[in-house]
């Protein structure tokens, strides 16, 4: 074990994100117009963790999923979630995860960069103004989502 290897642990084991985390709201921004939209629901569950190692893991699931029975009900299902696991690090009030598996393929091997604060149990996330791949059709949006430490 390096040095550097022993500091990045211990930096990621004092870092405010480091635990479990439960989904409390999800809203998405849409830039041009400004309004705000619940695509997944007024109650989608989810989870993100973030482990000591450097390991995260983000799970998003829409309100009243139901098993497919079709064809096109299974793929409807895709839309309904957002899932992606890789290894991330903090920069100041960012945490960037280099995707190794993900609900949408294109993401694998990129990194995803997400603004975040921490205000008493509560872990305040927002991205980067993008084309989200579940509604392409809005154009340019961002996430703004509210987690509670587990």
């Amino acid at each position: 074990m390096t040095a550097s290897s022993i500091q990045a642990k211990q930096t990621l084991q004092s870092s405010p994100v480091q635990g479990v985390w439960k989904l409390v709201t999800y809203v998405v921004e849409v830039k041009e117009t400004g309004e705000s939209f619940a695509p997944m629901g007024d109650k989608p569950t989810g989870y993100v963790i973030f482990t000591a190692e450097g390991r995260l893991s983000f799970t998003l699931s829409a309100q009243g999923r139901q098993p497919a029975i079709t064809a096109e009900e299974r793929s409807d299902l895709i839309n309904s979630m957002i899932a992606y696991t890789g290894i991330y690090r903090l920069e100041e009030d960012r945490w960037i995860t280099l995707v190794d598996t993900a609900w949408n393929p294109s993401w694998v091997g990129t990194e995803q960069t997400r603004f975040y604060s921490v205000e008493n149990d509560q872990l305040i996330v927002s991205t980067p103004w993008r084309v989200m791949p579940n509604w392409p059709e809005k154009g340019m949006t961002r996430s703004i989502v509210r987690f509670q430490r587990c």
